[in-house]
């Protein structure tokens, strides 16, 4: 009886905590919208109208392919960008300068990736994201340095705040910038998949989902389906950000109802709590498919699973 006490307070606790997570998780959603309507909407509308100028100055826009996006033409570009550069500051009009060029600007398409000379020694990154072939957000990443010789730095961005932006900065800008820029790209692609996944689930799905918490990158996933006879929970993780399917997915079945009864007596003692139990064949699917193609394939074989597992057959 105190074992059965001990799980009612622990359910408590538990619920009260989610209560909590949850109005910490609306506060701060809140927080980052104001915030972004603020400051950060200023610096992409800046950005973004600098980047168009850019683009619209070049004389092409040349698409690499494999193998023509490498080392080479990355120091390339900051070498055209510092030639410039220096042009400008010893010139007695930089107007005449910059017409006498504009003929040798270029701009160059990576996959998602633009890459573009600004004013100065930067050089613009535009990010395009997408999710199943339609556009989303744009983001931008400026790169300066004081000199050919000098390693790069991130000047400005406005990739958000909770991806690791710094860190991918220190491990790999000054070592391999190539390898930087089509990184925080990745980041980018995997964040908007994982979101709009979450998204799509929620608008189809909406009315059979209890809970749904997630963290900002989207990288932390729970939620609980409504529509069963018993008690189901979702948890999904996705250790590298660049992913856009989870590697840790545990989803667990306590059985309610019409099982609870056949399941607790075949656990032998008096008053035990109910166990769950593991649906596999949904980590599976959760494992390969996307999350709405996965939630459509969990709930379509829910009911048969458990039963299979509380009213004696093997689990699924």
């Amino acid at each position: 009886m105190g074992e059965v006490n001990f799980m009612q307070e622990e359910d408590i606790r538990l619920e009260t905590t989610r209560a909590r997570f949850a109005n910490v998780v609306k506060r701060h959603a809140q927080l980052t919208e104001r915030l972004s309507r603020d400051s950060d909407k200023m610096i992409f509308e800046r950005l973004q109208k600098e980047f168009e100028a850019a683009r619209a100055s070049q004389s092409q826009e040349i698409n690499l392919d494999g193998e023509q996006w490498n080392d080479g033409l990355l120091a390339t570009i900051r070498e055209q960008v510092h030639m410039e550069a220096d042009r400008k500051a010893t010139s007695g009009d930089a107007n005449d300068m910059l017409t006498s060029h504009f003929q040798e600007k270029v701009t160059y398409r990576v996959g998602n990736k633009v890459i573009c000379c600004l004013e100065g020694t930067r050089i613009g990154i535009l990010y395009e994201t997408s999710f199943a072939g339609e556009p989303c957000e744009l983001y931008h990443c400026v790169l300066e340095s004081k000199s050919f010789l000098e390693k790069m730095t991130v000047l400005e961005h406005t990739i958000p705040f909770f991806l690791p932006i710094r860190e991918v900065e220190n491990d790999l800008l000054s070592s391999n910038a190539m390898r930087f820029i089509d990184h925080i790209g990745e980041l980018l692609q995997a964040y908007v998949d994982r979101r709009e996944q979450v998204r799509l689930v929620k608008e189809l799905y909406g009315n059979q989902i209890g809970e749904l918490y997630h963290s900002l990158p989207y990288h932390m996933i729970e939620f609980v389906p409504e529509d069963s006879d018993c008690k189901v929970t979702v948890s999904l993780r996705y250790p590298d950000l660049v992913s856009v399917l989870p590697t840790r997915v545990k989803v667990l079945a306590w059985p309610m109802h019409q099982y609870k009864k056949s399941h607790t007596s075949s656990a032998g003692a008096m008053g035990s709590q109910p166990i769950p139990a593991r649906l596999s064949y949904a980590e599976d699917a959760l494992r390969t498919m996307s999350l709405p193609e996965a939630y459509a394939e969990i709930v379509l074989n829910l009911q048969q699973a458990l039963q299979q597992m509380f009213q004696g057959g093997s689990p699924s």
